[in-house]
């Protein structure tokens, strides 16, 4: 999980949050420092709540519902070149579904309760890794068709109590990044190792500063799955995973989902307190009470691992975190406004609205910040966070140049403006943190 964590955490991979007592009520306690993402979100036109949709349950604005939509393409383009499958599916279940996968039983404190149709009972659900297991199982697969790769970017549920939620994330209603690889045993470790990479490089495209890897244990008094030989295995398979990555990691008990041990990408807030954002998780227990098999080369029926793993766990934790981090001044390939366009006067507008028609047609995000929204000073300051300023005046506009102001303070000598779309198009299309790619 991951935000299958709590279950699994909401964390992980299929990945909500099944994260330890412990973890949550560090993550509830008031955020604090000058880049508090609640208080950001709102300034920033980012998201915001009402009590009438209610608690827990933030809406995102136009500039929100772009870093979120930059974020989750960015997030299945990776996936898609790793080789995974994309599928939909439906954020209800049967109740029976959650009974046999271990859910209702040892987290249905945490969830939604059912709803009467006719004779049966649904719920909303808390994770996505049943329907996953029930996709995987209604066709038949061969070993030659393993790993199968399958993710989704999912709705999931949490019945979270009123004093614990706010702002991205503590929420009830969460979009997980969530993926679950059905494999042989032979090849789980490659698989969990290759998660451990598109981590890693997912976290540099975003500027995140992982504090700590932490191996999650079970622990006493938890409610876990009682199979003592499948915990044995799963946790010897992730401790190989973290050995042979030469990462530093921390055992740490009672951070275990449900049903099995994981490996947790830990970051910090400005105030120092931990969260779970990615996670990889290793279960032989869902395969088994789902009764999944794949035929073997010799012809016979063989049981697959299901490989849980989440690379940037929730939409609104990351995203939570991102501005935490960033301040607002995200990467600019992830920018809910690229490159603004400043005309010195209104002489200069048909320049202006020429170039942000070429930037559009790049797919870059521009607006034009005319003479009407203040003097050029002012227009400059109201941009301080988006990471390309393309000022115009009468001397550039008379053969298509503009002089770029960087987010960071460099000034750039007057460049055609060609080449500016060119330059920025080439570093946000390869998930750049670096705003220019030459000395300025």
């Amino acid at each position: 999980m991951s935000d299958d964590d709590r279950i699994h955490g909401q964390n992980h991979g299929d990945s909500q949050d099944h994260s330890s007592p412990h973890d949550r009520s560090d993550r509830s306690q008031a955020h604090g420092g000058r880049h508090d993402h609640r208080r950001l979100g709102r300034e920033l036109d980012l998201f915001d709540t009402d009590p009438l949709i209610g608690a827990g349950l933030p809406y995102w604005l136009p500039d929100g519902a772009t870093v979120r939509h930059t974020l989750e393409e960015y997030i299945r383009g990776e996936e898609r070149r790793a080789g995974y499958r994309h599928v939909y599916s439906p954020v209800l279940g049967k109740r029976e579904l959650y009974e046999i996968s271990g859910h209702w039983s040892h987290y249905s404190e945490d969830m939604f309760p059912p709803m009467e149709l006719g004779s049966e009972q649904v719920v909303l659900r808390p994770s996505l890794c049943p329907h996953h297991a029930v996709i995987y199982r209604s066709r038949p697969h061969s070993y030659r068709e393993l790993p199968f790769r399958m993710a989704e970017l999912g709705g999931m549920y949490r019945s979270e109590l009123s004093g614990v939620l706010g702002g991205l994330t503590r929420v009830r209603a969460i979009q997980l990044n969530d993926a679950h690889i059905f494999c042989t045993l032979d090849q789980v470790a490659d698989e969990a190792g290759a998660a451990l990479e598109m981590i890693r490089r997912a976290y540099e495209a975003l500027g995140i500063n992982p504090v700590r890897y932490r191996l999650s244990l079970p622990g006493p008094g938890g409610k876990y799955v009682a199979a003592p030989e499948l915990w044995r295995r799963s946790t010897a398979l992730l401790t190989e995973v973290l050995d042979n990555s030469g990462l530093p990691y921390e055992a740490a008990e009672g951070e275990a989902a449900f049903y099995g041990p994981k490996i947790d990408v830990q970051v910090a807030d400005g105030a120092g307190r931990e969260s779970t954002l990615s996670t990889v998780q290793v279960d032989f227990h869902q395969p088994e009470r789902f009764g999944l098999h794949y035929i073997g080369a010799d012809g016979g029926k063989h049981r697959p691992v299901m490989v849980h793993r989440s690379i940037i766990g929730s939409v609104e934790r990351a995203v939570a975190h991102l501005v935490e981090q960033h301040g607002g001044a995200f990467p600019p390939w992830l920018a809910p406004i690229q490159l603004v366009i400043l005309p010195i006067s209104d002489a200069e507008l048909p320049n202006a609205d020429s170039l942000a028609r070429r930037c559009a047609e790049r797919g870059l995000r521009a607006e034009v910040a005319g003479p009407e929204s203040g003097s050029l000073g002012a227009r400059v300051r109201a941009s301080r966070l988006v990471p390309y300023q393309a000022v115009i005046g009468a001397k550039e506009a008379v053969d298509d140049r503009v002089a770029v102001r960087l987010r960071d303070g460099r000034r750039l000598e007057p460049l055609p403006a060609e080449e500016v779309v060119d330059r920025v198009a080439a570093l946000t299309g390869a998930h750049s943190t670096e705003l220019w790619d030459g000395s300025a």
